[in-house]
């Protein structure tokens, strides 16, 4: 045995024949929004295939066939000027810079 094995890396290459037969496969087939697209092997037993795969030029692939549910919309976070137009109106609001404009120009003419 030892002169059959001369030459030979044991343990690291396996001389075991494969028969090639394979667990059956459902072919998925995922296309991102510039176009591209690619086909992966999901098992028939599989639980879940997802809707969403990411492709190779980074965009998110949506899967052929599927209903593909939007992501709800992020929620928008309010600015200071926001929540101040949901208490006042524009109108009410140059009424009101007004009002101080000129109580600010009469503080200046006084102390002149």
């Amino acid at each position: 045995m030892g002169e059959s094995m001369r030459g030979t890396r044991l343990g690291t290459t396996s001389y075991e024949v494969d028969s090639g037969e394979y667990a059956p496969r459902l072919l998925t087939t995922y296309v991102c929004p510039e176009g591209h697209s690619a086909t992966l092997p999901f098992a028939l037993e599989a639980d879940e295939i997802p809707d969403v795969w990411e492709c190779a030029c980074g965009n998110q692939a949506g899967r052929l066939g599927a209903a593909l549910q939007m992501a709800p919309e992020p929620k928008r976070v309010r600015s200071h000027w926001d929540m101040l137009l949901e208490r006042r109106s524009i109108k009410d609001l140059e009424a009101l810079m007004r009002e101080r404009l000129e109580l600010l120009h009469g503080q200046t003419t006084r102390s002149a």
